[in-house]
């Protein structure tokens, strides 16, 4: 009776085995037939093992492309590097006018750095970005010229930054996916950027009290794809819509960076599955 009903079983379960890889394999044959059939709108992009050093995809990767708020990576890469966490700065006039100035500051308040962190890089908070550079350099003008020194001494030679949070109207600026790219390596070493940018919501305070809600803009983190992609969006009508970030897969670090995009979403999932062999 054990040996018959062990048969069944067996039987059963090869069955079921059966029946199923039709279906996996139809499903594998849809992935690689819409991956034939899609071409990424991005102007440039790269996707980069970091691991390696190996670049996985790439198109125009060096082509000149406007950064639109990626510039904030760069932004929080020298906060990180200059200030304690726990420092208050006080809002300026000027980073008040900064439109749009989606956190809300009123000049003379005071908020944390760590608190203007989670604001400029889920929020992309142009007022948050100001208040920083002023409280790194003292002055906006000056801190421009310590992110464009910092690029060039990170290998970024073919990036020029204008503002603290990439917004057209401050003369030229411009990067490239590769550019970005590095900028984006060197700030995920850093254990508390690497933390901020997971947050879907964050509540910031003012040292007044202050409350403000602020939501990622990283559109990847509630689209319940099977594995997270974190990082920095960016979108103006001259950059278009624009992401660099990053994936973990099998103890390796990936980035990927795309610029100039219609379909940034579709892009980036079209590059990390094809080219990243990462199933989403």
């Amino acid at each position: 009776m054990k040996v018959s009903l062990l048969i069944r079983r067996t039987a059963v379960f090869l069955l079921i085995v059966l029946i199923a890889l039709p279906a996996d394999a139809d499903a594998a044959r849809r992935k690689r037939a819409k991956h034939r059939s899609y071409a990424p709108t991005a102007k440039a992009a790269i996707l980069l093992d970091v691991t390696s050093g190996r670049v996985l995809y790439s198109k125009n990767s060096d082509g000149r492309v406007y950064p639109a708020s990626t510039t904030k990576v760069m932004t929080a890469l020298l906060a990180l590097e200059r200030l304690p966490l726990d420092k208050y700065l006080t809002v300026s006039r000027a980073a008040t006018q900064v439109m749009p100035t989606k956190l809300g500051a009123l000049a003379g308040d005071q908020y944390r750095v760590k608190d203007l962190l989670f604001a400029l890089l889920l929020n992309s908070s142009n007022d948050a970005a100001v208040v920083l550079a002023e409280g790194i350099a003292g002055s906006h003008e000056r801190f421009v010229a310590q992110m464009n020194q910092r690029a060039r001494r990170l290998g970024a030679r073919h990036t020029r930054f204008a503002n603290a949070h990439g917004l057209p109207r401050e003369g030229p600026q411009y990067t490239t996916a590769r550019d970005m790219a590095l900028i984006f390596k060197e700030a995920l070493k850093n254990p508390v950027f690497r933390n901020v940018i997971t947050f879907k919501y964050r509540i910031v305070y003012s040292k007044s009290g202050r409350r403000h809600f602020v939501k990622s803009h990283n559109k990847a983190l509630f689209l319940n794809w099977k594995r997270s992609i974190f990082g920095k969006t960016g979108f103006t009508l001259q950059a278009k819509s624009c992401f660099v970030g990053q994936y973990a897969k099998g103890g390796r670090t990936y980035i990927i960076a795309v610029f100039g995009c219609r379909k940034r979403w579709q892009d980036i999932k079209f590059i990390v599955e094809r080219y990243g062999r990462l199933d989403l």
